[in-house]
């Protein structure tokens, strides 16, 4: 990704990140004892706002874009 995406990303993770632990009822419930959780819920809607905003509709072309363009 470019350097304005990144920064945007970057931007917008910390923003939802900020938002979730100030009214964390946003967040969805979960079971104390579970699945361990591979994404945090502000790294999922920053994912989701990213595809939207990138303008993908396919779900499976914004899966092969990030996997080819967001691997750390």
């Amino acid at each position: 990704m470019k350097t304005e995406w990144d920064s945007l990303a970057t931007a917008l993770y910390v923003k939802a990140d900020d938002l979730l632990k100030e009214s964390p009822q946003w967040a969805p419930w979960r079971p104390a004892v579970g699945i361990a959780l591979r994404l945090s819920d502000a790294e999922l809607v920053t994912l989701a706002m990213m595809q939207a905003m990138l303008g993908f509709t396919s779900e499976a072309r914004w899966l092969r874009h990030a996997r080819a363009h967001l691997r750390v």
